[in-house]
């Protein structure tokens, strides 16, 4: 071997060396930063708003979607007014099963101008913190539910990052997530959204993207979705993943590139005779969906 031959193989030889310690064996491939760590769950609302919780528990095991958000006020019955002893049998069910309870979701919104309301909903919010974390879920879903003609826009924005801050510190001591639905009309336009989470100023207080066509407006998908991807909570609402009017391959794109490690849970708006058939094939388009990530 002459001396220029000699150096390039010995170069050669580090750099596999160096390599092989930084990703445990020599020619291992470094991993792909698209690599998909995020998982498929399931919201309650609709396609499981009338089964209890034995039978919502199997249809999840059964189709491997292993994560839900129980909408309240289903009839899986899973509210404050549980007792202490129904509360332990609900996190017993899902210890049981392959079915990770994700959190609740809750209709409770802070838009309201009259304060005795907002003040109930602030309260019946830490309600649902101390169930989920009673039942094992690791947070609640809230809402922004809209803007009022009367009321300045950013009076409104205010006052609900507000009550999201107040409850994001009151969940953290409960070891729960705090997460704002992008929803209502005009709240859900995503600069609204930023506003409220500015206002909010709390590390515990995180956004559930929720798909709407409002996504879409403006500057389109990408801006908005990188002018809040960063409070990103657990959580991410989507429809029919092979429906045609909103880019899902692009946000599961974009979720692989943010590393995003949380659930999408299927929230559909259809209405199909067999759900649970439809639960199977929407695991089957996620499956394949992944892949191209």
């Amino acid at each position: 071997m002459n001396q220029m031959d000699r150096k390039t193989f010995l170069k050669e030889l580090s750099l596999l060396a160096g390599a092989s310690i930084v990703y445990g064996q020599a020619g291992a491939a470094a991993p792909s930063p698209n690599k998909a760590n995020f998982k498929l769950g399931f919201v309650t609302y609709l396609w499981g708003k009338d089964w209890d919780l034995p039978t919502l528990i199997k249809n999840c095991s059964d189709t491997k979607i292993n994560g839900v958000e129980l909408r309240v006020e289903h009839a899986h019955k899973v509210m404050p007014e549980l007792t202490k002893t129904e509360r332990i049998e609900v996190k017993k069910k899902f210890a049981d099963s392959p079915v990770e309870l994700i959190g609740l979701g809750t209709n409770q919104q802070y838009d309201y101008p009259d304060q005795a309301k907002l003040k109930a909903s602030i309260e019946r919010t830490k309600e649902f913190i101390r169930l989920s974390a009673d039942v094992g879920g690791s947070g609640v879903k809230v809402k922004p539910n809209g803007l009022h003609a009367d009321v300045p826009v950013e009076k409104t924005l205010a006052q609900i990052g507000a009550a999201l801050s107040e409850l994001a510190a009151y969940a953290k001591d409960f070891g729960q997530q705090i997460r704002l639905e992008v929803h209502g009309e005009k709240t859900q336009e995503l600069p609204n959204i930023k506003q409220i989470m500015e206002f909010a100023n709390h590390p515990n207080a995180k956004i559930c993207w929720n798909c709407n066509k409002e996504d879409l407006i403006g500057d389109g998908f990408q801006h908005n979705f990188d002018l809040v991807n960063k409070w990103f909570g657990d959580t991410i609402h989507v429809r029919e993943l092979d429906r045609t009017d909103y880019p899902y391959k692009e946000l599961l794109s974009n979720l692989g590139k943010m590393n995003y490690k949380g659930w999408v849970l299927l929230e559909c708006h259809t209405n199909p005779e067999d759900k649970v058939k439809s639960m199977m094939e929407q695991r089957a388009v996620f499956d394949r969906m992944v892949k191209a990530v």
